[in-house]
């Protein structure tokens, strides 16, 4: 790969007559690249699809690529693409369906309004894999008579697709008024019974880990019940009845549907593996009852899920904060808290709990300068990336919390070109001031290059607009490739030297 090349690609500066002599080279990598920009002529964007079918998919994802600019039958893979993008074009459709390459087809399968006879020639396809994935993303009608197919992981697919009727949902996931599969991927394959080893030694198995048909095909009747489970679309009344299920994943899954009844998550809230009473914690469906139960739950996991409960009283929140280990993050409830609810927070006498409001994007300014000038390192370490504050503000925390908050501060957009060549300057140095400085809008040139000496500041100071032109160019040879892609990526490189690295 030309990593001077691939950067210049994606400069933003780089002329137009110099993108043409890029496309001429016919360079995978860089073509790429070039895909990616948003100044290309028409006439680039079809010299660019001519360069690669990877890239011509990439400019129809991106609606760069009309169907008059694609052919189906030279390029494939952009048909598909426009397909699977909403372009209607029935003869495409038909044309591929009768491909003999199965990866045309299985990819066909994926795409939206289809003709009813493509659909049927899919659905009676000789290879399970296209049917498969029909049965994924088809529609109501044709999932329903797709869930009594005779292979077990076409019914896995129906049972996963959100289209899929709730009734025929209810029957795969109970197993009543269907015949059982006759075939599946693992008795397709191997002699029955059959157990895949996870540490199958075989470079061209695909089989899934754990695996096993004897007959039953029970590793994916299994898996069309979990996927069930987790289809928003299969009804509740179906669903509950698998609440004392042997399998701790299908009771997981339970646990997490938001539609689960109050009597069900009681149960559930019992349950003897705290995996599932965490799914259970983390569920905004159940009610501040069974919350509060839950809160008092010392087992794994269980009161970090509740935490992360977008519904969780805020009291219980508190709570939770001086028993279970959360770390600097938004939480859920706090950003959905109310003006009221805020400013209640930020005077509690807990500073876990005021960091955790600092982590709101937005803060009034009474809170925000409150929390600015807290005695705990780590509230002010959160509040400080806070755009509105002040330089006497930001200045303040450095002083009284130094090493601790002075990387948040240099990420602070209203941090001044003067305050953060000051940063680059702190004793004791702290590494990640120079990565926050090196990708800052308002950094200048001093401080870009006092970036540079740190290994991974560099190759983000290297891009950075305001690094002087002569740095730029003397970085087009460092030793390290991100930062060489990067340097020629910067569209502050002087034309004349873009001029002279395009062949």
């Amino acid at each position: 790969m030309n990593h001077v090349l691939c950067g210049l690609a994606a400069n933003p500066s780089l002329p137009s007559e110099l993108v043409d002599r890029l496309i001429a080279l016919g360079d995978a990598d860089v073509c790429w690249e070039l895909a990616a920009r948003a100044d290309l002529g028409r006439a680039q964007v079809a010299a660019l699809a001519a360069c690669g079918e990877e890239i011509a998919v990439r400019l129809a994802r991106e609606g760069r690529l009309s169907a008059a600019d694609v052919d189906p039958l030279t390029q494939p893979y952009a048909a598909l693409a426009l397909l699977d993008e909403g372009v209607c074009r029935p003869e495409w459709a038909r044309l591929l369906a009768g491909r003999p390459i199965t990866e045309y087809r299985e990819k066909l399968a994926a795409c939206p309004a289809l003709p009813p006879d493509v659909t049927e020639t899919l659905a009676a396809d000789p290879d399970v894999r296209v049917v498969a994935e029909l049965a994924l993303w088809t529609t109501p009608e044709t999932a329903a008579r797709l869930a009594r197919h005779p292979h077990a992981e076409v019914r896995r697919a129906v049972a996963a697709n959100e289209a899929t009727p709730p009734a025929v949902l209810a029957m795969l996931l109970n197993g009543e008024g269907i015949a059982p599969a006759r075939r599946c991927l693992v008795c397709d394959r191997e002699p029955t019974p059959f157990v895949h080893n996870p540490n199958c030694p075989r470079p061209d198995c695909d089989l899934p880990r754990g695996a096993a048909c004897d007959g039953s095909h029970q590793s994916t009747v299994f898996e069309t019940r979990h996927v069930a489970l987790l289809n928003p679309a299969t009804p509740i009344d179906a669903a509950v009845q698998l609440a004392d299920h042997a399998s701790m994943l299908l009771r997981c899954a339970l646990a997490a549907r938001p539609d689960l009844p109050p009597s069900t998550a009681a149960r559930l809230a019992g349950d003897p593996l705290p995996a599932v009473r965490a799914e259970l914690a983390g569920n905004p469906a159940i009610d501040g009852a069974l919350m509060r139960a839950l809160a008092s739950d010392q087992g794994h996991d269980v009161q970090r899920a509740l935490a992360h409960n977008p519904k969780v009283p805020l009291d219980v929140l508190t709570r939770l904060t001086g028993v279970t280990k959360i770390g600097p993050t938004l939480l859920p409830r706090i950003a959905a808290a109310s003006a009221a609810e805020v400013a209640d927070l930020a005077q509690s006498p807990y500073p876990t709990v005021r960091m955790l409001v600092a982590h709101r994007g937005t803060l009034p300014a009474q809170v925000r300068d409150a929390l600015a000038a807290d005695p705990d390192a780590k509230v002010v370490k959160s509040v400080a990336p806070h755009p509105g504050l002040s330089e006497a503000q930001l200045r303040d925390m450095v002083a009284r919390h130094g090493v601790r908050v002075v990387a948040k501060v240099a990420a602070n957009p209203d941090a001044s070109p003067v305050l953060l060549a000051e940063l680059t300057r702190h004793e004791p140095p702290v590494q990640k001031v120079f990565r926050e400085v090196a990708r800052h809008r308002n950094a200048t040139a001093p401080a870009l290059l006092a970036c540079l000496a740190d290994a991974r500041a560099r190759p983000v100071a290297a891009a950075h607009p305001a690094l002087p032109p002569s740095a730029v160019t003397g970085l087009l040879t460092d030793d390290d490739w991100r930062v060489v892609e990067a340097a020629a990526g910067n569209p502050s490189l002087p034309p004349a030297v873009m001029a002279e690295l395009t062949p």
